[in-house]
């Protein structure tokens, strides 16, 4: 435990300030925790960071992650960014021939999968913080959302935890600790809108507080589904007592997507 608060301390005296000032400073430690999160996906896959196959996932990745107008600096202006990724995607799908098989039809699934799942999450935690309105506030707040819920879910799940949330996935978890990390996240959620009112009613408010806790906590689940799959305790140990990135960022970027697929951010 001792360790994790000193990890969770050094960690937030290092990320609160960035985000913060935001800007290139933000989007380039964005870019690097990034980069860590797929090279722990690439790992769980047995797949080497720097060979062939692991260094295109990473461009692949960075594809999606980057601010949509970077296009607009290079020679590749003229295409969307949809159309890189799929112009990348078959030279991985050639890559299979060309190796006999060495690298395989499943590989390059895991690999597309990955690039999505970690580029547009973190995609959409730089757009939120660069372009929307009171980024800075949206962040935070999604950031306290998540955070309240999970502790919420922990005292609430230690303490009256009895039915099992989803025993094949994450043993720990309880249906009653998901539901005081829901009434945790609105308690927080309606105290930060208080003191930095930035939805426009109240219904918005709720919405967005109930999104972003239900599938926050989905995103820990994937992440555990995933971890469980390729039989391994943590995604990485770049954190000292809690993990790797994905450990900490699993929730934060699987609901920023879903934030702004509903338009609600």
């Amino acid at each position: 435990m001792k360790q994790r608060i000193i990890t969770a301390v050094i960690a937030a005296s290092f990320f609160i300030p960035i985000t913060i000032v935001g800007s290139w400073p933000f989007t380039f430690t964005i870019m690097l925790v990034a980069s860590i999160a797929m090279v722990e996906l690439l790992k769980m896959k047995k797949i080497p960071p720097f060979s062939f196959i692991g260094l295109v996932s990473l461009i692949l990745m960075w594809i999606l992650l980057v601010p949509t107008n970077w296009l607009d600096l290079t020679l590749l202006s003229h295409v969307t960014k949809v159309e890189i990724f799929v112009f990348m995607i078959l030279i991985l799908l050639m890559t299979t021939v060309i190796t006999k098989n060495k690298y395989t039809f499943d590989e390059v699934g895991f690999i597309i999968l990955s690039s999505v799942y970690v580029g547009f999450g973190f995609h959409y935690l730089i757009m939120t913080r660069l372009v929307a309105e009171n980024g800075l506030a949206l962040v935070f707040f999604v950031l306290f959302i998540i955070w309240s819920t999970d502790s919420g879910a922990y005292f609430v799940g230690r303490k009256l935890g009895k039915r099992k949330l989803w025993p094949d996935i994450s043993p720990k978890k309880t249906i009653e600790g998901s539901l005081g990390g829901i009434i945790c996240a609105f308690v927080v959620g309606f105290v930060f809108q208080l003191i930095f009112p930035i939805f426009d009613t109240y219904i918005i408010l709720g919405l967005v507080i109930l999104v972003a806790s239900i599938f926050g906590q989905m995103g820990d689940l994937v992440e555990s589904a995933l971890k469980r799959h390729y039989a391994v305790k943590d995604s990485g140990n770049v954190l000292p007592g809690h993990g790797g990135i994905l450990d900490r960022f699993d929730s934060l970027i699987y609901v920023m997507p879903i934030l702004h697929l509903l338009q609600l951010i």
